[in-house]
């Protein structure tokens, strides 16, 4: 199968406007949860805060995303149990070489 054969268009409600994605296959589902998800975001939103239109809304909801990110991404690259896991891993190695 080719790479244009695992491609199609689906349309996706955020926000209340549709969006024609193409994407492939495989990813339809992560696509669909995304878009749940951010629909959910914006209507938490707009129970709070009555006043604001959905500019005002999606802009919230891509700050708070894209700060989840963030704090997931320096998680990732600073992670400190992996970091401890590595130094006693090194030490049971130089350990069980001494024997």
């Amino acid at each position: 199968m080719s790479e244009l054969d695992d491609t199609f268009t689906i349309r996706v409600n955020i926000a209340d406007r549709y969006y024609p994605l193409k994407i492939k296959r495989s990813d339809e589902s992560k696509v669909r949860n995304a878009a749940k998800r951010i629909n959910d975001t914006v209507f938490q939103y707009k129970k709070v805060y009555s006043d604001k239109d959905a500019q005002d809304f999606m802009a919230m909801a891509a700050l708070q995303f894209v700060t989840r990110l963030t704090e997931f991404e320096e998680n990732q690259s600073g992670d400190k149990y992996q970091d401890f896991l590595e130094e006693m891993s090194q030490r049971i190695d130089t350990a069980l070489e001494k024997q």
